[in-house]
């Protein structure tokens, strides 16, 4: 008789005041955490780590060549992915952080989760359990949203099992998320600002506290798949 295939691996469940170590083992092996963010629930993953890249690929179905955004609990984890964090205009915009707003700036050429490109969405998150969580760390993660591109994402986590079935991965509980917009997303280049993405941050406000700066939209929508 043929030996009984093994059973798919399930998502372990990791809870606020548990040992960080069964976080750091997975990341250590390519694996993949889903955790909370402003919105819904995302995929982390070590962003200089191929392996965990491409599981979020693979997963997503997910076009490559389509950098994955990255949440940081300072300025030196950015710095640690090539970020040039000394440039005047990002200082200047990074003073607006932890909020949900993303500024796609220069990072290492050759960081995976850059897809092969030299920028990189970035932004201090403005959720303090994942901020907390990003510096009890000690590293930067990837924060896609937990979902398959053209699905909504996932706000509630009792849905992310199905999601991750038969993966290496650890789900961070965060409750049920209030869902809505995503981060707002600003280019930097030049000294100006382009709008790429509208969402939870308001540009109003951006433009109130920024009045010197050019902000120049590049378009309105709020795609579901980031």
């Amino acid at each position: 008789m043929a030996a009984a295939s093994p059973a798919p691996q399930s998502a372990k469940h990791w809870r606020w005041g548990e040992s960080l170590e069964p976080l750091r083992a997975v990341l250590a092996r390519g694996g993949l955490l889903a955790v909370p963010t402003e919105s819904s629930y995302a995929l982390a993953v070590d962003p200089r780590d191929r392996r965990g890249v491409e599981a979020i690929y693979d997963l997503k179905r997910r076009q490559r060549g389509r950098p994955l955004p990255v949440v940081a609990a300072s300025l030196e984890q950015l710095a640690a992915l090539g970020v040039a964090v000394e440039e005047p205009l990002f200082r200047r915009l990074a003073a607006l952080w932890p909020a949900p707003l993303s500024l796609v700036v220069a990072a290492r050429r050759g960081l995976p989760a850059a897809a092969g490109g030299d920028s990189l969405a970035v932004r201090l998150p403005g959720h303090p359990p994942l901020l907390r969580l990003l510096d009890a760390l000690g590293v930067a993660l990837t924060a896609t949203s937990a979902n398959r591109s053209g699905e909504p994402p996932v706000t509630d986590p009792d849905d992310l099992p199905a999601l991750l079935g038969g993966r290496q991965a650890v789900i961070v509980e965060g409750g049920r998320l209030a869902g809505g917009p995503p981060s707002t997303m600003l280019a930097l280049a030049a000294g100006d600002l382009t709008v790429l993405r509208r969402g939870r941050y308001p540009i109003a406000h951006l433009r109130r506290l920024v009045p010197e700066l050019a902000i120049m939209a590049a378009g309105d929508g709020l795609p579901r798949d980031r």
